[in-house]
């Protein structure tokens, strides 16, 4: 774990932050990097009445720091009620608190404003959970459902077999999570990474830029990558370039040649998941001076790609678009981003034989509030689906092992992460996870310049001084900390020493739809 003082990111008097590359590595030390707001949603919420006597017995009985010193002798601080765990906050010890205030001063209540966050899938459970793990680093306690959501499908209804025992020899915390991302013996760079995912593509214009800062940096802490989107490619980003992904997609925003040369990683985009069929869509009101810059339009109109890549209809043409990358950067490798139809398993066969190294399938559970539903609904096929029918296939055909396979489209936590390697995927990519860690609340506003009240998906300048680059920095590498820990936990508890070794493992999966027939159901 590198040890790297935090610098160059210093607050200048436009309220906009200045990157120095002498200072472009950050650390991955794990701080506490609290709420930006001051009544953050948890799952309980805490009422002191007016008969408490300021004693301080709720500040030396809390667990959880939920109650502070008081201020002076008569009246003691409003409780901290996120991180309150409920009336079971201790084993066999319910409501410490409420049963030990000796004026009968307080009370426990679940928070109704918890009930009004989430869906079926981001869960609030999920939401806190996510919020809590990028605050501490750490697992999110017990109170909080912080493995599966409430869709009655996908990820939720795949369980993990966890054996009895493990090997004794077996360390948690010496599990490979490292992930190889050239398999093909092409004499490009063998490049690796430290986890097994890396971050989506989000534009600059659909994001705001100190969220995408905050990506690219916790990738460079990390070693793993972030990819630009569709967007073009800040400067900013420049210091972070050995682990930022450049992009191209069907509008061609902000594609140069120097940026494509910079890049370890190039990745067309070929279809989105959450929108197969559909290009992107940016508002006019996001389409900023500075965003309109990088993409080389004409500020406040609102930009379109077009769908498909109108150069490419056949494997042939998909083989001159990967040729033209590596003829322009020879050390690159090439990704091909696709969405998931019926014959995805074909695509993925012929992603590899134009020269790609890494095929990405983005399923339909994936995008943000911009995406048209009645796309994300009903179009794609869901990643869970399309992972086991790839891997395969690809088996099938003798080149499983020449190809990385990456997965995205609805994984939210390091259970899913599992799940889908353990159905054949080599990694994931993960995008809104790190939207929530930041305080997303899944409002499904992003397509707004002004709809984002969390200040994420914007680019609105009043709005954007909700966070800073360093905060969203932290965040994130406190989340990936804390996934690594779980993975790791989840691995050990498998007995497997590698992330590796968990790829194409479905006898350690089993589903809940089947389990509940019987062992006699077809």
């Amino acid at each position: 774990m590198n040890d790297v003082v935090l610098r160059g990111a210093e607050p200048q008097a436009s309220g906009e932050f200045r990157e120095d590359p002498e200072y472009a590595r950050v650390t991955r030390v794990v701080n506490a990097a609290g709420p930006r707001f001051k009544n953050e949603i948890g799952k309980f919420r805490v009422h002191r009445s007016s008969a408490c006597k300021a004693c301080g017995r709720c500040v030396e009985i809390c667990p959880e720091d939920v109650f502070r010193p008081k201020r002076d002798a008569a009246t003691m601080p409003r409780p901290i009620d996120y991180r309150c765990t409920g009336t079971e906050c201790a084993p066999g010890q319910p409501g410490r608190c409420v049963a030990a205030c000796p004026e009968h001063a307080l009370g426990v209540i679940h928070n109704p404003s918890f009930d009004t966050i989430g869906d079926y899938r981001w869960t609030a459970d999920l939401i806190v959970a996510n919020w809590e793990m990028a605050e501490t680093g750490h697992a999110p306690r017990r109170h909080l459902e912080s493995e599966i959501g409430a869709s009655g499908g996908g990820f939720d209804r795949l369980r993990l077999r966890f054996p009895r025992s493990v090997p004794t020899d077996l360390r948690a915390e010496d599990i490979s999570t490292e992930l190889v991302l050239n398999r093909r013996n092409d004499g490009r760079p063998k490049l690796s990474v430290s986890l097994p995912w890396y971050g989506g593509g989000m534009s600059f214009g659909s994001t705001n830029i100190r969220v995408l800062l905050g990506k690219a940096r916790v990738a460079a802490a990390w070693n793993t990558f972030t990819s630009t989107g569709e967007g073009g490619y800040p400067e900013r980003f420049v210091p972070y370039a050995d682990h930022v992904i450049t992009q191209v997609a069907t509008g061609l925003f902000g594609v140069r040649e120097e940026t494509l040369q910079r890049a370890r990683i190039v990745e067309f985009k070929y279809a989105q998941g959450a929108k197969p069929g559909l290009g992107g869509h940016l508002l006019g009101d996001k389409n900023t001076a500075s965003v309109a810059a990088i993409r080389e339009a004409v500020p406040g109109f609102p930009l379109f790609s077009p769908f498909p890549f109108h150069s490419v209809y056949s494997v042939e043409d998909h083989k001159k678009h990967l040729d033209w990358i590596a003829h322009t950067n020879p050390r690159a490798l090439l990704s091909a981003k696709v969405s998931t139809p019926t014959d995805v398993d074909m695509v993925a066969v012929g992603s590899y034989h134009a020269g790609a190294h890494i095929v990405h399938l983005d399923g339909s559970y994936g995008g943000t509030g911009a995406a048209p539903n009645v796309a994300k609904k009903n179009i794609a096929m869901p990643i869970e689906y399309a992972i086991s029918q790839v891997h395969e296939f690809l088996r099938a055909e003798g080149i499983r092992d020449e190809l990385t396979l990456m997965a995205s489209g609805g994984v939210r936590t390091p259970m899913d992460v599992a799940k889908a390697i353990a159905l054949g995927a080599d990694g994931v990519v993960i995008g809104t996870a790190e939207l929530v860690a930041l305080g997303c609340i899944r409002c499904g506003a992003c397509e707004s310049g002004r709809g984002c009240a969390r200040g994420i998906a914007t680019t609105d300048s009043e709005l954007l001084n909700l966070v800073s680059t360093e905060w969203c920095t932290q965040r994130l590498v406190n989340l990936y900390h804390a996934w690594q820990q779980q993975l790791r936990n989840i691995l050990y508890r498998l007995g497997l020493p590698s992330v590796a070794a968990l790829r194409g493992r479905t006898d350690l999966l089993m589903h809940l739809d089947y389990e509940d027939r019987g062992p006699d159901a077809p």
